[in-house]
């Protein structure tokens, strides 16, 4: 069924695919065996040795075998009835007839996943690609957003980032917050409020991250951030309500720093979306078709392949019916289901460059909110402790929320969004405690939960083509700050798809291909 390894170049005769690993950038032409491999400088034939690790050798040179997916949908249908249901001659007031009748079969660009992240690039695409008649349609399952990962974050927005792709990420999402009103406004359509509180981020560290935090102010500041380091001293002259004890330095955000309503924002972008024309279905994704394509030899390439293309997407709707759409392009924005419906797809089930999986997965993450008469007034920024736990001010009258990122051995379990109040007692109170007095008297209101899009690989978001589907994208794993680089993530995005290349921020390193290398790119400053 699958002749043998088809390359990426053989896909669309000549492409190139460029990779940077360990540093070095090339451009490989084949993944066969047979075929020559030649650098992208005087296309004279080298070692494959020197281009690609050895690790992400095997892949190359092995046969990438794409597992059977969904299968066609062939229903048996009388052919008086299939005339009847063409027609949507199902009754006057049965909904399918409006179904039947309006379901879109097919589009441009596919979006798994109604987010902020699917949202927001579905704005880009059509703000960009309106005028070519570009069709974009997200696939959501719950359009109601109970239990999306959005709209129940804390709303958090920082440039204090260990790499630089985060952090000119996050300045774009600064910069388009502020212009967000305007932006995703339209014709009888009013722009979001966001709600933005630019009160900054505080992160604390110990004698052991001091130069961690030092090297981590260099680099924010060379790429425009606006960060302070202040030393225990000055932290407490600032904020008299803080215990220094154990602190050795403190960075603070100074501009484009605070939180936000992540609910606003992701109003914004859906209702700015469906002016534009994008089409929203409520379905569940539940597979893939592939197209067996021939790929001709080519010459310097090899010999002629077999290749699946992806090319349908199997939605379950509410009613139980299963429908297929049609794509171009297909984006994987589904937070943190993105794994498990990657899979839908063979990523992880095949071999060679379909061996590995998407390494995203819920991690579910508790919020509380307490009430703390004597803790601090409005010039609290969000403090990130030594320990890892965190806090904020939420609204005025002595409301605050607090939480804390658990070890791997305390990892709760994701099949619902229960909250474990033991652990604000026993792990986040004593540390928010021990960090402000103010906190030692308090009163727990409330609490909610939600799922990060976890990222087991090194906690960054998986941004760009995959190598064997390459109509496949990925813009998920975003480990918990997603929010704040959606509007980047979504143009980025948009680059790709129309241009074929990212033009703003590089964000090539968040390519799949790291985890096929092993080569994890990682983040210090995880909250």
């Amino acid at each position: 069924m699958f002749n043998r390894a088809v390359t990426a170049a053989q896909l669309k005769p000549w492409l190139k695919f460029n990779y940077i690993l360990k540093n070095v950038t090339f451009t490989v032409r084949s993944f066969c065996n047979s075929c020559p491999r030649y650098s992208n400088k005087d296309d004279e034939p080298v070692k494959p040795s020197i281009l690609v690790p050895e690790d992400f050798q095997a892949e190359l040179d092995g046969e990438t075998y794409c597992p059977p997916l969904a299968q066609p949908i062939k229903p048996h249908v009388h052919p008086i009835k299939k005339s009847f249901d063409l027609l949507g001659i199902t009754g006057r007031n049965d909904p399918k007839t409006h179904n039947n009748l309006y379901f879109p079969r097919h589009c441009d660009i596919l979006i798994i996943g109604g987010g902020i992240m699917g949202c927001s690039i579905a704005y880009w695409l059509k703000q960009r690609g309106h005028d070519n008649g570009l069709r974009v349609i997200v696939v959501e399952q719950d359009p109601s957003y109970t239990r999306a990962s959005t709209v129940l974050s804390v709303g958090g927005l920082r440039q204090q980032f260990s790499l630089p792709e985060n952090i000119e990420m996050s300045l774009y999402g600064a910069e388009f917050l502020r212009k967000s009103k305007k932006l995703l406004s339209g014709e009888g359509l009013e722009g979001p409020d966001v709600q933005f509180h630019p009160f900054g981020y505080l992160f604390l560290a110990t004698e052991k991250g001091a130069d961690q935090l030092i090297a981590n102010h260099k680099l924010q500041t060379s790429l425009g951030a606006k960060i302070q380091l202040l030393s225990a001293n000055k932290l407490k002259q600032k904020f008299p309500w803080i215990n220094t004890d154990g602190v050795e330095l403190a960075s603070l955000g100074l501009e484009n720093e605070g939180w936000f309503d992540p609910w606003s924002l992701l109003n914004g972008f859906r209702n700015k979306a469906l002016e534009m024309g994008v089409e929203f279905v409520k379905a569940e994704t539940v597979g893939f078709e592939t197209q067996e394509t021939i790929v001709p030899e080519q010459p310097g390439i090899g010999d002629s392949g077999c290749y699946h293309k992806l090319k349908r997407v199997h939605v379950r709707l509410v009613d139980g019916d299963i429908r297929t759409i049609d794509f171009s392009k297909c984006v994987m924005a589904a937070g943190a289901q993105s794994g498990k419906v990657s899979k839908l797809a063979g990523i992880g089930l095949g071999t060679g460059l379909l061996r590995n999986a998407l390494p995203v997965e819920p991690r579910k993450r508790y919020v509380y909110c307490f009430h703390a008469p004597e803790g601090p007034g409005l010039d609290c920024p969000l403090t990130v402790d030594t320990t890892g736990s965190y806090f904020r001010r939420e609204g005025l009258g002595g409301h605050y929320v607090a939480g804390k990122s658990p070890t791997a051995n305390e990892e709760p379990g994701v099949a619902n969004l229960d909250v474990d109040y033991t652990f604000f007692d026993q792990q986040v109170w004593p540390d928010v405690a021990l960090r402000v007095p103010g906190f030692e008297n308090i009163k727990l209101k409330s609490a909610w939960s939600g799922y990060y899009d976890y990222n087991t690989f090194d906690q960054n978001g998986v941004i760009g083509i995959h190598p064997y589907h390459t109509n496949f994208l990925f813009a998920t794993g975003f480990s918990g700050h997603g929010l704040q680089q959606a509007p980047a993530v979504g143009r980025a995005i948009m680059e790709l798809v129309l241009e074929g290349k990212f033009l703003t921020i590089d964000l090539s390193r968040f390519a799949f291909d790291r985890v096929i290398a092993n080569q994890p790119v990682f983040e210090q400053n995880i909250v």
